[in-house]
């Protein structure tokens, strides 16, 4: 485990309640392609926060990394939503994108 991966790890567990060390942790994970580990920091981070607009449109890319195509279709849905709330328009065009990208069966 590198130690960069490790020291996120740690900080998570020093603040279990902090969003943005899960979504850091999350972030680590998604660059070194474990999509399990990476989408499971995604939801921790929006179960701590559903607000995080960023989170959904990384989660999104981590399914699709583990190919479940449909599951980050929905994300990617639900990340629109809230980033349309929280008027983040560059995070909901880049979701509309990479919805926009992923094959429909």
């Amino acid at each position: 485990m590198s130690d960069r991966l490790e020291r996120l790890r740690k900080l998570t567990e020093l603040d279990p309640d902090d969003p943005l060390t899960h979504y850091g942790l999350a972030l680590e994970y998604l660059k070194l392609e474990r999509w399990d580990q990476a989408i499971a920091a995604f939801e921790r981070t929006l179960q701590i926060d559903p607000n995080y607009s960023a989170a959904y449109y990384h989660k999104a890319r981590a399914e699709l990394g583990a190919a479940r195509p449909d599951a980050a279709a929905e994300t990617l849905r639900r990340g629109i939503e809230v980033a349309r709330a929280a008027g983040d328009m560059k995070t909901e065009q880049e979701m509309r994108e990479l919805l926009e990208a992923i094959p429909t069966s």
